[in-house]
């Protein structure tokens, strides 16, 4: 677990540098706040703004956040529903529960 924890968070360190390096707006928003109103954007079909939340942080970043946003989705409905998290994590991309 904290190898895990280990490389989750050089991988989260290295795509801060590569915002900062890009130069991309990472002062005004966090990833966490980019990977929320391109999660939104997207459920809403509304590019425009998937495009806006994209350039607030690296693309690393943003892919980070989004992972993060889905691990804590899945741990919030398992808890809701009493289930597993990967009964439920199936359950939303349609697979069969195994």
């Amino acid at each position: 677990m904290v190898n895990l924890f280990g490389k989750t968070w050089d991988r989260l360190l290295s795509a801060l540098s590569t915002a900062e390096e890009t130069g991309r707006d990472s002062r005004g928003h966090n990833l966490f706040e980019a990977a929320a109103a391109y999660v939104s954007a997207h459920v809403e079909d509304d590019q425009e703004r998937m495009d806006e939340a994209a350039g607030w942080v690296s693309p690393e970043a943003l892919s980070f956040g989004v992972n993060e946003l889905a691990c804590r989705a899945v741990v919030a409905l398992a808890r809701e529903r009493d289930e597993p998290p990967r009964t439920v994590a199936r359950a939303l991309l349609g697979l069969p529960v195994s």
